[in-house]
């Protein structure tokens, strides 16, 4: 996905913590970089962080969405 593309759908989500969260699944899915990312963001007034911590913030704010855990255990 592109910027041109990803700017044109945040535009038809109305509600900003929507559009954040959608945003966050395409990164998720690797659908775009973390510069574009973090490029958006800034462009948006959502964040005005490095990279670095926005990537930080995403991962806390993925892990409150995760719907599932799995047990981890160690032989």
């Amino acid at each position: 996905m592109n910027r041109e593309e990803l700017n044109w759908l945040l535009q038809t989500i109305q509600d900003a913590e929507t559009a954040e969260r959608f945003l966050l699944a395409q990164y998720e899915r690797r659908r775009i970089s973390s510069r574009m990312m973090a490029d958006v963001t800034r462009e948006r007034g959502w964040i005005n962080r490095t990279t670095d911590q926005f990537l930080a913030t995403a991962t806390r704010l993925s892990a409150k969405y995760a719907t599932t855990e799995l047990p981890v255990a160690i032989a």
